[in-house]
C-alpha cells in the first residue's frame, strides 16, 4: 500500500512542482511585459530588453503547453525586440536612433487593407481546418499585432491607436471565454496605449522644435 501511494504521489508532486514553476515564470513574463509597455511609453530603448526577456519566457511556456503557434509568434516578437533596439539606438539618417514620426493616412489605409486581407485568409484557414473559437477575430488581432509591433520598432506615432483597437477586440474575446482577469489586464493596456499616444505626440513635437529651433 505504501509503495503504491508513493508511486502515485511522486508524479503528482512533480506535476505540481512544474505547475508552480510555470506560474512563477508566467508572473515574471507578465511583469516584464508591463515594464516593456511602460518603458515604450517613455520611448526608452530599454523597453526592448524587457520585451525580449518577456517573449523568451512566453516562447518556452507556450511550447511546454503545446500552443505551438503562440510560441512561434513569440519567436517573431523576440526577433522584433532585436530590430526595435537597433532602430531606436542605431537607426535613422544619422544612425543615432529613429525619432517619433507620423505616417500619412494613405499609408495607414494601405497597411490596414493589406493586413485585413491576410487576416481574412488566416481566419478562413482557422475556421475550416481548426477548432478555433472566433477564428476571424482571433486572426485579425494576431495579424494586426504583428504589423503594429513593426510600427513600434519604427517609432510610428499611430501604433498606439492600433493597439487601442486590438486591445478592445481582445477584451471582447477574453470576456467571451470567461477570462475576467486577462480582460481587466487588457483594460489597463487600453489606458496605457492612450497615454502612450499622447506622450509620443508630445515627444514628436519637442523633437521637431529642437530641429527647427
Amino acid at each position: 500500500m505504501t509503495a503504491w501511494f508513493g508511486a502515485l504521489m511522486t508524479p503528482l508532486q512533480t506535476a505540481l512542482g512544474e505547475m508552480h514553476a510555470m506560474t512563477v515564470w508566467e508572473a515574471v513574463a507578465v511583469l516584464l511585459a508591463l515594464a516593456y509597455l511602460l518603458l515604450a511609453m517613455r520611448a526608452s530603448v530599454w523597453c526592448w530588453a524587457a520585451a525580449f526577456l518577456s517573449t523568451a519566457i512566453y516562447t518556452v511556456l507556450f511550447f511546454k503547453v503545446m500552443l505551438l503557434m503562440e510560441s512561434l509568434l513569440n519567436v517573431y516578437y523576440m526577433a522584433m525586440a532585436f530590430y526595435g533596439y537597433w532602430q531606436w539606438s542605431r537607426g535613422g539618417e544619422r544612425h543615432h536612433g529613429v525619432q517619433v514620426c507620423s505616417w500619412p493616412l494613405a499609408t495607414h489605409l494601405r497597411l490596414i487593407a493589406l493586413t485585413s486581407i491576410v487576416s481574412l485568409a488566416v481566419g478562413y484557414l482557422m475556421a475550416n481546418f481548426t477548432q478555433a473559437s472566433f477564428p476571424y477575430l482571433d486572426a485579425a488581432t494576431t495579424c494586426f499585432a504583428v504589423m503594429t509591433t513593426y510600427l513600434v520598432a519604427r517609432k510610428v506615432l499611430e501604433n498606439w491607436l492600433y493597439w487601442v483597437v486590438i486591445d478592445l477586440v481582445s477584451i471582447y474575446l477574453y470576456l467571451s471565454k470567461g477570462l475576467m482577469l486577462t480582460s481587466l489586464l487588457f483594460v489597463l493596456y487600453v489606458g496605457l496605449a492612450v497615454g502612450g499616444f499622447f506622450l509620443w505626440r508630445s515627444t514628436m513635437v519637442e523633437e521637431a522644435e529642437a530641429v527647427t529651433g
